[in-house]
């Protein structure tokens, strides 16, 4: 009799702790998906106010303006701009040229100066960007010199500014994976590949993107991640992004995730440093679960806009 006794009471205890189990996973899936929800709506209306308030101002930087000492004599301009938009320049007050027909940051323009008549050394001209509603906005003040006694610019920087902004872009993202008890670490690279145009074009309305994955010394170490993330932008800090993924390690281990991303800064206009809260399901095994805290760099400037 003790020992039946003892039996039955093993296997209650063992459903009782399996039970316990189940329902402290749904409690935790509950709170996310609650807390998601709530980002969610509390940032679809901080959305529609700061598209309502938002300050009309555009950052430009620009990283060339000379003019070359061989002949043909060619005015050489790039510039960045904090958004998207379209450009053009008018040096002179007379001569007037298209930068950039499609929304970009990036804005270059050739001009050869052969034919054109200017009064002085120091040739002012003003930049006039278009955002994707179509409102101008004109920034003066700049100049370039002609050739002759006055002093030319030092040559370009911006094969050197390139070079830079790729390696910052191919840094992969430090993350901290929590798997049936068990800690790992983990490197992931993301790569936006299609952005959804905004109406101010600070932030996407959201984008398409593939990750890869690879996390030490875990039983499945290599993930492959397609992916849609939306953002909406915040008062309080730069974003927050929902955002849901297939993932799969191709040797059968297919899932979902379901992710919350905070943009926290920006750095050089380009970057913005984010931290990220993943939680990675496969249906029907709940075993293989497993839970990501991830700190990276997010960056469109590589990405195709629609």
């Amino acid at each position: 009799m003790f020992v039946s006794g003892s039996l039955k009471f093993e296997r209650i205890y063992a459903v009782f702790f399996s039970s316990h189990k189940r329902i402290l996973l749904m409690d935790i899936l509950q709170k996310f998906v609650i807390l998601t929800l709530f980002s969610l709506s509390l940032m679809t209306a901080d959305f529609a106010q700061s598209n309502n308030s938002r300050t009309d101002s555009i950052d430009i930087t620009i990283v060339d303006s000379y003019v070359t000492p061989e002949i043909p004599h060619t005015f050489l301009l790039t510039f960045f701009t904090d958004i998207n938009c379209k450009s053009k320049v008018i040096i002179d007050k007379k001569y007037e040229y298209n930068v950039a027909d499609t929304l970009t940051t990036n804005h270059s323009l050739e001009v050869d100066l052969t034919g054109l008549n200017f009064k002085t050394k120091s040739v002012p001209f003003t930049i006039i960007i278009q955002n994707s509603t179509g409102k101008e906005y004109k920034t003066g003040g700049f100049e370039f010199e002609l050739p002759g006694e006055v002093k030319i610019q030092s040559e370009s920087n911006f094969m050197l500014l390139c070079l830079f902004g790729g390696a910052v872009f191919a840094l992969p993202a430090p993350t901290y994976i929590l798997q049936n008890g068990e800690s790992y670490f983990s490197l992931t690279k993301e790569i936006p590949l299609v952005s959804l145009s905004s109406p101010d074009y600070t932030y996407p309305i959201g984008y398409f993107s593939a990750e890869y994955s690879h996390i030490f010394k875990a039983p499945d170490q290599n993930f492959f991640r397609l992916g849609y993330k939306h953002i909406f932008s915040s008062p309080v800090i730069e974003y927050v992004s929902p955002g849901v993924n297939w993932f799969t390690t191709f040797k059968g281990f297919n899932g979902v995730s379901a992710e919350l991303s905070l943009g926290l800064v920006k750095i050089f206009n380009t970057f913005t440093v984010y931290s990220r809260y993943r939680f990675n399901f496969q249906p029907g095994n709940t075993g293989n679960n497993f839970n990501e805290i991830s700190i990276g760099l997010y960056s469109s400037f590589f990405s195709v806009y629609f």
